[in-house]
């Protein structure tokens, strides 16, 4: 995914394009010319410039939205397993000190390969393993006690969830936005910056800032989104943080 400075270099470059144009087309079709035909390109900029506006809201609220998510989701995980480790202190010896290892050992894995593994687009195997074991050791709990039989109870049910939301996790992290849509958003842009470039003005500075306010909100809107697609990749990501919390709370 993009960095901050590959971000900015790509903004100032959208932003030089969309100016050069304009000089461009004044040169070409001078502005006195445009102006007076703007009846016949107003109502047109006006249209697409809404539609586009809504289309881009509505990408950028989902995207924003799935990324919210997912941190929601991050730290249930690590609830999840911080939960599986207290319940563990009421098991018998044998199982409670093998669960919480492995509870220890999960949120190690995560926060030293997951995270990596995902940042790079891959399927992180080792947490996997760790959870595969832990349903093991909570499977071969014999309760001798009702104590003991809620907390492999409560245990197993918290794993559940540990393992569903690392599933959702995963999925999450390798989602795309479709194609189609990045069509969409991409020709859209370009036909409103080049319908703005079209509208002429009398005060040539007046035209620059129209034109250059607009490229800016289309252009950062769009880096936005690129970079909240994909929340575990790129300068804007969900941390680990809620790993590391909870890897500072397993202690004997």
């Amino acid at each position: 995914m993009l960095t901050l400075t590959e971000n900015v270099l790509i903004l100032i470059g959208v932003m030089t394009l969309s100016m050069l144009f304009m000089l461009a087309m004044n040169h070409i079709w001078p502005m006195q010319e445009r102006y007076a035909r703007e009846d016949l390109i107003g109502w047109q900029l006006n249209i697409l410039g809404s539609v586009y506006a809504v289309i881009l809201g509505f990408m950028l609220f989902n995207v924003w939205s799935t990324f919210s998510t997912t941190e929601l989701n991050v730290g249930l995980e690590a609830n999840a397993l911080r939960n599986v480790y207290r319940l563990a202190a009421a098991l018998p010896e044998d199982q409670r000190m093998r669960l919480q290892a492995e509870a220890r050992a999960y949120a190690a894995a995560v926060i030293d390969d997951d995270w990596p593994q995902m940042e790079r687009g891959n399927v992180p195997e080792k947490s996997h393993w760790i959870d595969q074991s832990m349903w093991a050791t909570l499977m071969a709990v014999t309760s001798t006690s009702p104590a003991e039989n809620r907390a492999a109870d409560h245990a197993l049910s918290e794993l559940s969830t540990l393992s569903q939301l690392r599933r959702q996790r995963l999925v999450q992290s390798l989602s795309r936005l479709p194609g189609i849509f990045w069509c969409v958003l991409l020709v859209g842009g370009i036909l409103t910056i080049i319908s703005v470039d079209l509208f002429g003005s009398r005060y040539l500075w007046l035209h620059g800032f129209q034109v250059l306010s607009l490229t800016l909100l289309i252009t950062l809107a769009m880096l936005a989104i690129s970079d909240l697609k994909q929340p575990f990749r790129g300068w804007v990501h969900v941390n680990n943080y809620a790993f590391v919390r909870a890897q500072e709370n397993m202690t004997d």
